[in-house]
């Protein structure tokens, strides 16, 4: 019988630990918050399959929005820059989060129309930050601005690639959701 009631309580509390932490992460979680419509100049738009919208179809962006999102840093080094560089920005995952994106890929779209295509999963495999500072300043469009998805390369062999170098996208303004 105390074996049967030790087993009920700690599988009562179990579940209600389980319950709570569902309701801390969804509390703080971006995509829990009803997307605000931009205040400012539109830096991003975000369409296809995302459950989150404040234009019609799409999920539009303005700086200030992307800086409430959290916000990350790394250095690395690029075939773009002959020196390591700091990148600042919300992680690509975030920002698909703040939208409830679901796929399999992403469509990135720089303001010369150049695309290229990542993989859903690359967002939560690495650490990859839709980068709005590099090296402490924003970016403007003469520097690869005003956003530039960026990998951390420095991190793992499997990074410093072609394949992966040409997954960043400077000049972000669109991504696709597939």
């Amino acid at each position: 019988m105390f074996a049967i009631a030790r087993y009920s309580i700690a599988h009562w509390f179990a579940r209600c630990m389980g319950k709570i932490i569902v309701c801390v992460l969804s509390l703080t979680a971006p995509a829990a918050f009803a997307l605000e419509k931009p205040a400012g100049r539109v830096i991003l738009t975000v369409e296809g399959t995302i459950s989150q919208t404040n234009n019609g179809p799409q999920a539009q962006f303005d700086m200030k929005m992307l800086e409430k999102l959290p916000q990350h840093s790394f250095s690395t080094k690029t075939p773009w820059y002959p020196d390591a560089v700091t990148f600042t920005g919300p992680l690509l995952r975030d920002v698909l989060a703040a939208v409830g994106a679901k796929g399999t890929k992403i469509t990135a779209v720089a303001l010369n129309d150049y695309k290229t295509e990542i993989p859903f999963d690359d967002a939560t495999r690495h650490d990859v930050i839709v980068a709005r500072l590099m090296n402490n300043r924003p970016m403007p469009v003469r520097e690869k601005g005003p956003l530039f998805i960026v990998f951390p390369f420095d991190t793992k062999a499997e990074l410093r690639t072609e394949l992966y170098y040409n997954r960043a996208a400077w000049q972000l303004n669109v991504l696709r959701i597939k």
